[in-house]
């Protein structure tokens, strides 16, 4: 545990450290955030943010590799190569992205690079929880793997429109990932668990890292280079734990070794889902393009209903840290503890939701000052 918790710490404060950097470097280049009609923000605002988060990952990694327990995960297997590859092409495209703006299918072409590369070294689903074990074949590993990685990457895409929300909850998310992880490969001894772990903890450090300079009002937006950056190693995590663990390893009287590969994860990214499925299914039926932006979010809607914009994105850290809580203690409490539990914080964020902590007539006055998705 010390040694995870000493790489989200370097992860954490080179971020913290370097994201006053690049924001000058954004401002240097204009790589600036420019107040569009269909845009919240008020004011241009630096990108670029996600360069911050890439060199704590750089660092957490380096410094994992030099810690003695941490060896297995960069003893045998190329995955924390395969890794890298895939989180430079990301961040590349990312710049490029935030820079001069790429249309769509230029987008997902580079999302779709950078998933295949991780898949053809090592990082892939293998298996699937299906019956017990069942194994997939190498064309359809690499497809769930590029699936896996093009639905996280545009989820935490689609989440990323108010100051703080997506690295804020990328962080819970991926703090509930870590126990959970953490508890199977240590408490449980499943050694490839670890690499999971590890990136579950950089990612919390690299969130919190930028959060101080992301808040309301925000000084530096993450970009597109932030954005999929964090939802790349949110779908490595995933995919490294849930596709390539055994389900039967993980069997025991308070487990549900059939489901919980799948139910975790989803429940990680339950909000980003949400909102992304919800976006897809709003846009199509009205005619327009799945990735044509809107103001009809989770987080838009709180905004109307009269929450401000500190207290919606409370509320959306709130929903993430309970329904991915849940899901954890599901694997290691008596089921009716974990559901009454979910059942006590369901009841209350049900509640803060419908009393708006200031009224609707203040928040018309309001501009959030995230970038629309």
């Amino acid at each position: 545990m010390r040694e995870y918790l000493l790489c989200l710490l370097a992860a954490a404060a080179v971020t913290y450290l370097t994201t006053p950097v690049v924001e000058r470097v954004a401002r240097r280049f204009t790589v600036m955030a420019a107040v569009r009609d269909r845009d919240v923000h008020d004011e241009p605002t630096p990108r670029l943010g996600g360069l911050a988060m890439f060199l704590g990952l750089l660092t957490g990694l380096l410094l994992a590799s030099k810690l003695p327990k941490m060896g297995s995960v960069f003893g045998e297997a190329d995955t924390p190569k395969a890794l890298l590859s895939g989180a430079v092409v990301i961040v590349l495209l990312g710049i490029v992205d935030d820079k001069w703006g790429l249309d769509a299918p230029v987008k997902l072409a580079g999302q779709v690079l950078a998933a295949g590369l991780m898949a053809a070294q090592g990082i892939s689903v293998i298996w699937l929880p299906f019956g017990g074990t069942f194994v997939v074949d190498p064309i359809t590993s690499v497809l769930l793997t590029v699936i896996i990685v093009l639905v996280c990457i545009n989820a935490v895409n689609f989440v990323d429109g108010l100051d703080g929300l997506a690295a804020g909850i990328v962080a819970v998310a991926a703090g509930a990932f870590f126990a959970y992880s953490y508890l199977l490969s240590v408490e449980l001894g499943i050694a490839r668990a670890t690499l999971a772990t590890l990136v579950s903890a950089l990612l919390v450090g690299m969130c919190v890292g930028f959060l101080p300079h992301n808040t309301f009002r925000a000084r530096i937006f993450m970009g597109d280079t932030g954005s999929m950056l964090l939802g790349l190693l949110l779908a490595a995590a995933t995919i490294t734990l849930t596709g390539q663990i055994d389900p039967s390893v993980v069997a025991g009287p308070a487990l549900l070794p059939t489901l919980l590969p799948l139910l975790i994860p989803l429940a990680v990214m339950a909000i980003p889902l949400i909102d992304l499925v919800l976006a897809v299914v709003r846009r199509t039926r009205a005619g327009r393009n799945p990735f044509a932006p809107d103001k009809q979010h989770l987080h838009h809607r709180l905004l109307e209903m009269g929450h401000s914009q500190s207290r919606a994105v409370f509320l959306m850290y709130a929903w993430t840290g309970l329904i991915a809580g849940a899901a954890v203690a599901v694997a290691f409490v008596p089921v009716p503890y974990a559901v009454g539990g979910f059942a006590v914080g369901l009841g209350l964020l049900i509640w803060a939701v419908k009393r708006p902590g200031v009224s609707k007539a203040t928040t018309a006055g309001l501009r959030p000052t995230g970038t629309l998705r």
